[in-house]
């Protein structure tokens, strides 16, 4: 960064690109190269980093090079040694953060579109940094460098070099799910021309590692950051047409959709339809609890939040493990995993978090535990994900609403004299007492929206529940 004279100096604020758990913002304008090398030397600073390894990667976003080149600069010149890991999934890093234990930080926007980029960072050991743990430092740090117009390089520099750490990440997720027992499977993927596009082939294929007994149908395995097939957001359903006509054209038994850092992943069953990442949560329990008994752990925790269906902490229990309940985001999610010791974690937007894998997310270890729970037995997938489906939900559900609080208020006072309880650990959660219903109310932090997410024994009571909670919602 060079510097500049007083009259030059700006008031910078990076409040508006500083989120509660990484950065984001718009190429350009809100993230750019002067931008990321102050905050890679903030994050040497504020991190203690110095003589340290970092280390630094990024998606297949126009930007991410440029940006990789820039935020090892600045740590570079704060006295830490750089790794560039080049291209990666955001899981990788995660990887890479634990079996190196080094803090490190990746260049992606996610599912956000084209124009934007941003930061995900971690601690060594792939520990979460968030607004409460680092953050908030790191920004005020990185605008105190920006306002100066330098940054003072130590008296001992570190030196930047290049790692490659793609073939120890699958040989990696190799050992944790055994897949070459399976019985032969067609899988269709859609990378959405995201970094799955770059990890399948290598986990899943026989680029790297030794051939598994799957076939892989490839969609949209370019990595193009423009995505130019579909946003690589598979939490829309628009986004998974084109991966659930490919299913059906090739006959396929399964079909996967990562986001764009690939660090969560969506299943298709063989007829096209959608599998819950409820339903993927306690497939995947089943197994880790399963695998946590056989090594001698009495009663393995499994994390879950408020909005994954009722089904999981049954079969959990019924399992014999022990369920533990969240607020929503994964930065709650990895503090309770860490502080309960849990094996597992899942949450209804399809993040998978593993105790073996540092209590972090990787959507690529969740869809192995799928195919292994698929290739070990005959029947079609459809079958096995009903097993862990038994209630309907009505998906989540946005109303815009000024006075949030206000329609809560409506829907409790309309349902005071139902058998209910209610909770207020992240929104509003009401359960009939019976068990045939719940759902919940939680206001978006950042939008003008009231979220709501139902669940019932039966289709007809959900869509009455669902639709009472509206009407009173959206009351004029």
């Amino acid at each position: 960064m060079e510097s500049v004279t007083n009259d030059q100096q700006k008031n910078h604020d990076l409040s508006a690109s500083f989120k509660a758990y990484d950065v984001r913002g718009i190429v350009g304008e809100s993230i750019t190269a002067e931008i990321v090398e102050a905050v890679g030397a903030s994050f040497v600073d504020v991190l203690e980093l110095a003589g340290q390894t970092v280390l630094v990667g990024g998606d297949m976003r126009p930007s991410s090079p440029e940006f990789s080149k820039a935020f090892a600069k600045g740590a570079a010149a704060r006295g830490a040694n750089v790794k560039l890991l080049d291209l990666i999934s955001t899981d990788e890093l995660y990887y890479a953060c634990g079996a190196l234990n080094a803090a490190g930080a990746t260049f992606t926007a996610s599912h956000n579109p084209a124009e934007y980029n941003g930061i995900k960072m971690a601690k060594a050991g792939a520990e979460p940094i968030s607004s409460e743990s680092g953050l908030k430092e790191i920004q005020a740090a990185t605008e105190a460098y920006l306002n100066a117009g330098i940054i003072p390089a130590v008296e001992k520099t570190g030196v930047i070099s290049v790692q490659d750490v793609l073939k120890d990440y699958s040989e990696y997720l190799r050992k944790l799910v055994d897949l070459s027992g399976s019985r032969p499977l067609k899988i269709v993927v859609d990378a959405g021309n995201g970094m799955a596009g770059l990890t399948t082939p290598a986990v899943l294929g026989g680029q790297l590692l030794p051939a598994l007994p799957f076939e892989i149908v490839p969609l949209y395995f370019e990595l193009d950051g423009s995505f130019p097939n579909h946003p690589a957001n598979p939490l829309e359903p628009e986004n998974l047409r084109d991966l659930q006509a490919a299913v059906l054209e090739h006959g396929a038994d399964i079909g996967l959709a990562f986001d764009g850092d690939a660090d969560r992943c969506f299943v298709i069953d063989e007829k096209g339809e959608p599998v819950s990442p409820s339903a993927i949560t306690g497939m995947v329990a089943r197994r880790e609890i399963a695998r946590a008994k056989a090594a001698g752990e009495e009663t393995p925790i499994i994390i879950h939040n408020l909005l994954t269906s009722k089904a999981v902490p049954e079969l959990v229990e019924n399992d014999g493990g022990k369920a533990v309940r969240t607020r929503v985001g994964h930065s709650f999610i990895k503090a309770v995993m860490a502080k309960e010791g849990a094996v597992f974690g899942g949450e209804h937007s399809a993040h998978f978090y593993f105790r073996d894998f540092w209590n972090a997310d990787t959507g690529m270890l969740a869809a192995m535990h799928v195919l292994a729970a698929l290739g070990e037995q005959d029947g079609p997938l459809s079958e096995l994900g009903r097993e862990y489906e038994p209630y309907v939900s009505s998906g989540e559900i946005n109303s815009e609403i000024e006075d949030k609080a206000g329609a809560v208020e409506r829907v409790r006072v309309d349902f005071e004299s139902e058998d209910i309880t209610i909770d207020h650990l992240d929104g509003s959660t009401f359960t009939a007492n019976d068990g045939s219903y719940w759902f919940n109310l939680r206001p978006s932090n950042t939008e003008p929206f009231l979220r709501l997410n139902a669940e019932a024994k039966d289709r007809a009571t959900m869509e009455k529940v669902r639709d009472r909670v509206l009407a009173l919602v959206r009351q004029p």
